[in-house]
């Protein structure tokens, strides 16, 4: 089973949550994925309040929820699941200058009509935002997912949304000069840096010899 250790160890670098969803299925830039931290509805959960989605309190009470009720937390974990699936389908596309399949457009439509179902609208400051705090369903933490999906697509820039050079993971660049090309120079960035400098000095060696 995983653990919130298990799941808290993936990097939020996506800049949007709904890539970072997505971007709890790890891997190389081509090719299926080879880890994925959502495992259980307790991983989903963990994984929310990792990312800032769920408040400890909210968490608390999901994971009693779904303790009660382990058919209803299967259910919900298999809806996460599928919705990470078409959010995929979504931003894959466009961050390779492609459009996005229409079937997840409707569903993603689909999902954030039933999320403002279940929204209050509160003040945040200088606004009011959506929020979900009475809302006590196992689909609690796909809301705000849901939600950043739409303001992304409807607010862009759209070509501001990559895929990783070394990995799997999509983010949206915030860059001033748009040349972001790793999810982060701390990981993939200083990977492919290694890679280049053990190429060249073999080059170096072969032209010396």
């Amino acid at each position: 089973m995983e653990t919130a250790d298990d799941v808290t160890r993936m990097r939020l670098v996506g800049g949007n949550l709904a890539l970072d969803f997505v971007n709890t299925r790890s891997g190389p830039p081509d090719g299926p994925p080879d880890d994925d931290v959502l495992t259980t509805y307790a991983s989903l959960v963990d994984w929310g309040r990792h990312a800032g989605a769920l408040t400890e309190p909210e968490a608390a009470a999901l994971h009693r929820v779904a303790d009660g009720d382990p058919d209803y937390a299967r259910d919900a974990l298999a809806r996460a699941l599928e919705t990470r699936d078409y959010l995929d389908d979504l931003f894959r596309p466009l961050a390779a200058g492609q459009s996005p399949d229409p079937a997840a457009l409707i569903r993603l439509r689909d999902d954030a009509a039933d999320a403002l179902a279940h929204a209050r609208l509160v003040s945040a400051g200088p606004t009011f935002d959506w929020t979900w705090r009475d809302d006590h369903t196992l689909a609690r933490p796909l809301r705000p997912i849901v939600q950043a999906a739409v303001r992304l697509l409807a607010t862009g820039p759209l070509d501001r949304i990559k895929g990783c050079g070394g990995c799997r993971f999509l983010f949206h660049d915030e860059s001033k000069n748009r040349s972001r090309r790793w999810c982060s120079m701390d990981d993939c960035g200083t990977t492919e840096k290694m890679r280049r400098y053990v190429a060249a000095r073999r080059t170096r060696s072969t032209h010396a010899g």
